[in-house]
């Protein structure tokens, strides 16, 4: 497999995941128009996509998702509660294939094995994905407000984690949100998880995986640097285990399992 993450961030998310025979899309949050020259960027082929795993139906993950889908003629597979989300918000009547998952039911899709798994956040049905090629296997978790001890089961299954790691306590107490805003965020069951939340997870997972990119990196409540610092500290230097940051308005560095 090889992995992309083409933006992360409250703008808009994407990550194309390519494996022997044919790629996904994790989340759509960008124009087509973006999507396909950040995917070229990548060295992607847009011919080989086969289908978009929809974590979840808030616009900086869905905004792109309807006309992308149409454009290349793929299903948009999601759980129940997210697909119907996304037929109640989308603005075209013209069709797109939709393929309903459970959560912890495996699908394949062109040789991608794909499990989807239950986050904290405020949306209907919200979910991360574990996906596997011939024992290959990385785990996407963001938009989450905690670590449920499932979650981490399922982390655990994987060689590497593309990990939330959304804001700076610190910054997000002083920073310019209203309280209101500051409290949903923090909030675990549907907030987005934090750096300290974060390390805590990857002190959990050292032992487990080869790597993590940090992703959802807010712009105004974080930095690359703290969210980085943050989980070098909490893998107490450990260098077998790779940590890199996905960031808002450039594509990140692929990676290979």
């Amino acid at each position: 497999m090889r992995v992309t993450v083409l933006a992360s961030g409250s703008k808009g998310n994407c990550t194309y995941i390519e494996g022997d025979s044919g790629a996904i899309l994790i989340d759509a949050g960008l124009s087509t128009k973006e999507i396909l020259k950040r995917l070229d960027e990548a060295g992607g082929k847009k011919e080989l996509i086969q289908g978009i795993l929809l974590t979840h139906e808030h616009s900086d993950h869905m905004k792109g998702v309807d006309v992308i889908a149409r454009k290349l003629d793929i299903p948009v597979y999601a759980t129940h509660g997210t697909l119907w989300q996304f037929e109640e918000k989308r603005k075209s009547d013209k069709p797109v294939e939709l393929k309903p998952c459970r959560k912890d039911e495996p699908f394949t899709v062109d040789g991608l094995k794909i499990t989807a798994f239950s986050t904290h956040h405020d949306a209907c049905d919200p979910c991360g994905f574990l996906i596997d090629e011939s024992g290959s296997r990385i785990a996407y978790c963001t938009d989450t407000g905690m670590i449920s001890e499932k979650i981490l089961g399922n982390l655990k299954k994987s060689e590497y984690v593309i990990l939330e790691s959304n804001h700076c306590p610190v910054m997000l107490q002083n920073g310019p949100y209203p309280i209101y805003l500051k409290e949903r965020i923090r909030d675990i069951n549907r907030g987005h998880l934090s750096n300290i939340a974060a390390g805590e997870c990857l002190k959990s997972l050292k032992h487990d995986i080869s790597g993590t990119i940090l992703a959802h990196l807010s712009e105004e409540n974080n930095t690359p640097q703290k969210a980085l610092d943050n989980a070098s500290e909490a893998l107490c230097g450990d260098c077998n285990v790779s940590v890199g940051v996905a960031l808002q308005h450039e594509i990140s560095t692929t990676i290979r399992l």
